[in-house]
């Protein structure tokens, strides 16, 4: 069985989807369409901008999502995914590219996303840590005795968990867990804690425009970063992408189920190999590709 799983934040590069653009008609129609919902150049960005511009959340977020559900699109018949996944943001992607959300909709929602998780940052200052090197059970325990908010925020492989919360909490817990044995913990250059409770107000502000959108029956299962699991009912997709943005990416476990219910072979669908990465993690010999429009 093949699974298409799809990037979030951090998988932007300079000059993203202008390929797409120079030989699909489809693809100019889509990013021409994406400027109009969004009210500006968003492609022009993509296609030229600074590393600096792309980092900002309100355009990361629909430049990572408007690169991969393009790319699916352009794959016409030759995209046929058994089950989809998405990473954070890449859920959204995900969501359009097994038709659950219509490209109007879902860009819609990632703006308001981005928009909102950018307001929440700027309530209270906040920060991500990656740890490299212990055990999941491990940090969790750690996190759990730290005063202030420090949670899991991002299963990303065995042996690879990104903690999130306010400054001196992470801070703290990056003391105590380089203490109790983690290889690494490192500091992330973001704007602010993603997957962790103080992403409230962002959740609340998104979770109405969520339910005021529709949600039509999946063409294939879509796994959850809130359940690590295979979701086919519209109504329980609209309720875990509601819980996303305060709980943990949990795609160490949705990696496992995916292989467990007879995924063989993974394709990575927008900027970058990062998921793919991943996956060797959990099975060297595991197969994996990036998602790719013939001429």
């Amino acid at each position: 069985m093949k699974a298409h799983v799809f990037p979030g934040q951090g998988a932007q590069f300079s000059g993203m989807g202008k390929d797409l653009y120079d030989s699909s008609d489809l693809a100019k129609e889509m990013f021409h369409k994406a400027n109009e919902i969004l009210g500006f150049d968003i492609t022009k960005i993509m296609f030229e901008g600074t590393d600096e511009e792309l980092k900002e959340t309100k355009v990361t977020q629909p430049a990572v999502f408007l690169h991969s559900t393009i790319l699916a699109a352009c794959l016409g018949d030759s995209f046929k995914p058994d089950m989809v996944a998405g990473h954070s943001l890449g859920e959204l992607s995900s969501l359009v590219a097994n038709k659950t959300l219509s490209f109007e909709d879902g860009l819609q929602l990632v703006y308001k996303r981005a928009l909102a998780m950018q307001k929440a940052c700027e309530v209270e200052p906040s920060t991500m840590a990656a740890i490299i090197g212990m055990e999941d059970a491990d940090i969790e325990r750690i996190c759990a005795i730290i005063d202030g908010v420090v949670v899991p925020a991002n299963y990303n492989s065995p042996g690879q968990l990104v903690i999130s919360g306010s400054f001196p909490a992470v801070e703290k817990a990056c003391e105590l867990l380089t203490e109790a044995g983690a290889k690494r913990a490192l500091m992330l250059p973001v704007g602010g804690a993603f997957h962790s409770p103080l992403m409230e107000p962002a959740r609340e502000e998104l979770a109405a425009a969520i339910e005021a959108t529709t949600f039509n029956q999946p063409t294939c299962p879509v796994y959850q970063n809130v359940t690590a699991s295979a979701v086919n009912d519209p109504i329980e997709i609209q309720k875990n992408l509601i819980a996303q943005l305060t709980a943990p990416v949990k795609w160490t476990q949705t990696m496992n189920q995916m292989i467990a219910d007879g995924c063989s072979e993974v394709v990575e669908v927008g900027p970058g190999k990062v998921l793919q990465g991943l996956f060797k993690k959990v099975d060297r010999a595991f197969q994996t590709s990036s998602a790719e429009i013939t001429a």
